[in-house]
């Protein structure tokens, strides 16, 4: 049993949306296929992953560092004790030789890139849904239910108010009760009459969620809270720099309903800091680690060790990223939930064929690894990498 061949194809995931900080126009993800020389139900065993949006591909870092790597490695030493599968913490340290502590930047997302397509292969090779896998592996009671919201509310050229609540009436339309929009790309009375907008349209049938991308300093930060806790908001996500602990510390003085960050924390490290240092509350706020921009899965479950050191509930994480690597964590290991783009990032977002929300909840199918042979237009495009 080995690891035949890691490949990497770079694909647009474009679009002319743009949040308070960024635009989509450019946007890549790395595509990995982990080829082993396993055969299940006549065909060979390929696990597939990517990155989630938000952060470009990695392909320069994937060929020419990170799969050299295992292809160099000794094919035993990536095996589990049994020598009957892909132990994937074996591959994680093989990925991470010679790498100094530290500097958990770009690295981080070619490395959850392959860790992911590592689980995934793990999984197929034993012949079970990946959350069933995890659930197993650390002694807990699979719940294939899933609570997942919908993120959109993007600034779009041409994008008005009537446009903007079309947009969250769609999602409750399909299922959701949780909605999440942008702030901060707009002056805050403009923020403030969109905000509205959504109120109104969705009434009692749903909550809203806001998100300012990391885009305020403190005085910004702290004038939209004042405005903000009038509102009957979810959460208030990502108000400042994801590093300025101290600015998330103080916020937390001026706002008092849920707020939400972690997207762009990228280690345990970092998760560790932020719950020492930036004042978040577990009693009602959420933490966003994104386990495909982290190093992947083996590194996640580090950061959820230390959220149970610093007396947190994992209940209180929902991952940025809306793909299925993080649904089949939710599943099998408890977290609050999912992100979800309904209408955005795709193939790579949604869900597999079939699967609906039904009152802001999903249950995950029975199929094999991650699941992602479910959605053929997103395994369209793996089939084509692994040929």
């Amino acid at each position: 049993m080995q690891i035949l061949e890691i490949r990497e194809v770079t694909k647009p995931i474009a679009s002319p949306i743009r949040n308070a900080y960024i635009d989509f126009s450019k946007m890549t993800s790395s595509l990995v296929a982990v080829v082993t020389d396993v055969v299940r139900d006549g065909k060979r065993v390929v696990g597939y992953g990517f990155n989630s949006n938000g952060r470009y591909g990695q392909g320069g870092l994937i060929r020419e560092r990170f799969m050299r790597r295992v292809a160099e490695a000794d094919p035993a030493s990536l095996l589990n004790d049994a020598q009957d599968n892909l132990d994937p913490d074996r591959v994680w340290a093989t990925l991470m030789s010679n790498e100094k502590p530290g500097g958990h930047g770009e690295r981080s997302v070619a490395v959850g890139t392959i860790d992911m397509a590592v689980w995934d292969a793990v999984a197929k090779i034993a012949g079970k849904p990946l959350f069933r896998l995890l659930a197993e592996r650390h002694g807990r009671e699979a719940d294939p239910r899933v609570f997942v919201y919908a993120a959109g509310g993007y600034y779009y050229p041409g994008k008005d108010l009537s446009a903007l609540r079309a947009e969250m009436r769609g999602y409750l339309d399909r299922g959701y009760n949780v909605v999440k929009m942008k702030i901060g790309g707009a002056p805050l009375a403009e923020d403030a009459r969109r905000i509205e907008a959504v109120l109104a349209e969705i009434g009692s049938q749903a909550q809203l969620a806001v998100d300012a991308n990391g885009r305020f300093d403190l005085d910004t930060a702290i004038a939209y809270a004042r405005v903000l806790r009038d509102y009957p908001l979810f959460w208030y996500e990502e108000a400042g720099d994801p590093l300025d602990y101290r600015l998330q510390s103080v916020l937390a003085e001026y706002y008092p309903g849920p707020m939400a960050t972690g997207e762009n924390l990228f280690s345990h490290q970092d998760a560790r800091n932020l719950l020492r240092y930036g004042g978040m509350r577990p009693d009602r706020d959420w933490l966003q680690f994104d386990c495909a921009l982290s190093y992947g899965l083996c590194e996640y479950l580090r950061t959820l060790r230390e959220l149970e050191i610093a007396g947190w509930s994992c209940s209180r994480c929902i991952p940025h990223g809306g793909h299925q690597m993080s649904l089949n964590i939710a599943a099998g290991l408890g977290l609050g939930g999912n992100e979800s783009y309904p209408d955005l990032f795709q193939p790579y977002g949604g869900f597999p064929d079939g699967v609906r929300v039904e009152n802001g909840h999903i249950v995950m199918p029975e199929l094999p690894g991650i699941g992602f042979e479910g959605k053929q237009d997103l395994y369209k495009e793996m089939r084509e990498l692994a040929q």
